[in-house]
């Protein structure tokens, strides 16, 4: 693997870790319930859910696309798609204050492991992430395997190092939140990197479209 397809994933890793969505919201809750170490446990799950749709996708998808060029174009190009969305929504997003949730009643380890899971396994954000735009980055001229393994362990890490940082945080992010100016800056410098992001994809080319170009 390219040591810039690399950056252009991990960039793209962190823009879509940062931005508000379910997880976000799942690890602000768990900090502010369950403090650092306890609500640490919700990031781990989160990365547990994310495995499986690797695997899933690596097992599944990932061969249907190296098969078919014409697939590959359109997964990509909904990726694309998909990022630019985000990024107009996010920008257009009225200002919301972040709130506590009342319905959080985890206690255990267990409990705060398996909210975390189930928000990641539910969220359509990281399945299409997964789905739509992991694999191409895929170069289909190297071990498979490997890419994949490289990929998600840096997926695994940029997100959970996030997550953490928002778990930890949670009450200072939920006091700077209140301001409902900061918020919609927040928004529009989020929906620009969405934006960003989307163009840097719709300007790759898979490895093995390049060399035979």
């Amino acid at each position: 693997m390219h040591w810039s397809v690399w950056i252009t994933y991990f960039v793209t890793t962190i823009v879509l870790s940062l931005s508000p969505g379910p997880g976000v919201f799942s690890s602000i809750s768990s900090g502010l319930h369950h403090g650092f170490r306890l609500g640490l446990w919700n990031g781990v799950g989160m990365q547990v859910a994310n495995l499986l749709m690797v695997i899933v996708v690596a097992l599944g998808l990932g061969t249907i696309l190296i098969a078919s060029e014409a697939l590959f174009t359109a997964v990509k190009w909904l990726g694309v798609i998909y990022l630019i969305y985000l990024g107009i929504v996010t920008w257009r997003a009225a200002p919301k204050r972040f709130e506590e949730d009342g319905d959080d009643g985890a206690r255990t380890a267990r409990e705060v492991f398996m909210r975390g899971f189930w928000v990641n396994a539910t969220n359509p954000k990281g399945i299409i992430f997964f789905a739509a735009i992991l694999p191409q980055f895929i170069d289909v001229a190297l071990p498979q395997a490997t890419q994949y393994a490289i990929l998600a362990g840096t997926t695994f890490a940029v997100d959970l190092v996030i997550m953490m940082g928002y778990t930890a945080l949670a009450a200072k992010v939920l006091r700077a939140m209140s301001d409902r100016r900061h918020l919609r800056w927040v928004n529009r410098g989020i929906g620009g990197a969405f934006v960003a992001a989307g163009v840097a994809l719709a300007s790759f080319r898979r490895a093995a479209t390049l060399a035979a170009t």
